[in-house]
């Protein structure tokens, strides 16, 4: 019997066994690819990063996944921005390439970046063993910390070390997989484009979603006549929630049976609900909730928002897959030229400047009195969900690139 290809993936925030919170991207490729025959290890911290707290290794339970999980430990950090968490990934680097000197039998390496150290280390450990590497990339530093933190000339000195990490890692790569097309070619601005290049949206398992939604629908209490604004998602600096609780209040003038639910949580909760007291708006912070909970929730509101800042980096965040499976039409207010021509383009929303409350309100008002706009594109998203963000046929593209890279190595 012939060997099977032997994957490894790592991701530094995935949610494991009945974890709620974290990233399943890598979860579900790494699912995947066993499923089409291949043995995955799947390398990840001993911390978790969404919840900030380690992880009981000693009774942790990993047998609800088919793949191998391999805890590789790392110091706690108490905030995603903080000197704590820039340490615990640079010993996360150290010990991830003291693992690859040990284990080095794989036919690839498929990894997340961010973090960039880590990956860098990774890309190392694989060109040191002549395996092929593939970099997923995920998010952009330290383009995402320049929201929080740009000041002239200090922050490019404080982030010129994530920059060299990041091209240093890039050169590394035989090939790249982007969650966005402006994420899938980041890579290519510091090096030629003469490697494959993917794109594959975070995206979601629609069956997942709608099983989810069908058996906690009756967990969900919508009062007759009520329309609800949802938003679902982290609550940082990066989305402008402040300004999406000021329109609702100014609408609800207008519409008094609007109601804004936030699934999710974040520290900047303080503030949106300081925001809230202040205005007035009719407005709940339902905290983090189970994913197929919160796919009730979406599939019971009327209209979704994205709802971020000027300068924020995402393009096409996880969200984007959920929102588009609840079949509602999507506000947007991130200003990513990718994404805006998208909503445009495939007509399932609309696009808002963001930090206008004003013309936020507006634009929720219109959603309001036209139920017939709303159901067209509340189909034309659920259409495009199944079309490019189901991850059972999306991530089938991955598979074929990873078999490809195991096929050219074994010529």
């Amino acid at each position: 019997m012939s060997r099977k290809p032997r994957i490894a993936i790592f991701s530094a925030d995935a949610k494991l066994g009945h974890e709620v919170k974290g990233a399943t991207r890598y979860t579900f490729l790494a699912t995947l690819l066993v499923e089409r025959g291949f043995n995955v290890d799947f390398i990840t911290s001993g911390f978790q990063h969404w919840e900030k707290r380690q992880r009981d290794l000693a009774t942790f339970d990993t047998s609800m996944h088919a793949f191998n999980v391999k805890f590789i430990a790392e110091p706690s950090y108490p905030a995603n921005m903080c000197p704590q968490r820039i340490w615990a990934h640079h010993v996360m680097a150290k010990r991830v390439t003291a693992y690859f000197d040990v284990d080095h039998d794989y036919d690839l390496i498929y990894c997340q970046i961010p973090p960039n150290d880590v990956t860098l280390a990774v890309g190392r450990s694989a060109k040191r063993y002549g395996i092929p590497f593939v970099v997923d990339v995920n998010d952009l530093w330290p383009e995402a910390f320049r929201i929080a933190f740009d000041v002239p000339v200090l922050s490019d000195i404080a982030f010129a070390p994530f920059e060299r990490q990041a091209r240093r890692a890039y050169a590394l790569a035989d090939a790249v997989v982007g969650t966005s097309d402006e994420y899938a070619a980041r890579p290519f601005r510091d090096r030629a484009e003469d490697i494959p290049k993917l794109v594959v949206y975070v995206g979601n398992d629609l069956e997942e979603f709608d099983a989810g939604a069908a058996e906690n629908v009756g967990s969900v209490e919508k009062p007759e006549g009520e329309v609800w604004v949802a938003y679902a998602g982290n609550i940082s600096a990066l989305y402008d929630l402040e300004t999406l609780v000021e329109a609702v209040a100014i609408a609800a003038k207008a519409h008094p049976e609007l109601r804004l639910k936030i699934l999710g949580d974040g520290p900047e909760r303080v503030s949106v609900e300081a925001a809230v007291e202040r205005t007035g708006a009719p407005a709940r912070l339902l905290g983090y909730m189970p994913y197929r909970v919160m796919a009730a929730w979406l599939k019971a509101s009327d209209m979704v928002v994205n709802s971020l800042v000027a300068n924020a980096p995402q393009s096409v965040p996880t969200k984007i897959g959920d929102y588009l499976a609840s079949g509602r039409p999507m506000i947007n207010t991130s200003m990513n030229v990718e994404f805006r021509e998208k909503v445009v383009r495939d007509g399932f929303g609309v696009n808002v400047v963001p930090g206008d409350a004003e013309g936020l309100a507006r634009v929720i008002c219109e959603l309001v009195e036209d139920e017939a706009g709303r159901a067209r594109m509340g189909r034309v998203a659920r259409e495009l969900a199944a079309a490019q963000f189901d991850r059972p046929h999306s991530y089938e593209a991955t598979v074929d690139l990873i078999r490809g890279l195991i096929s050219e190595r074994t010529k």
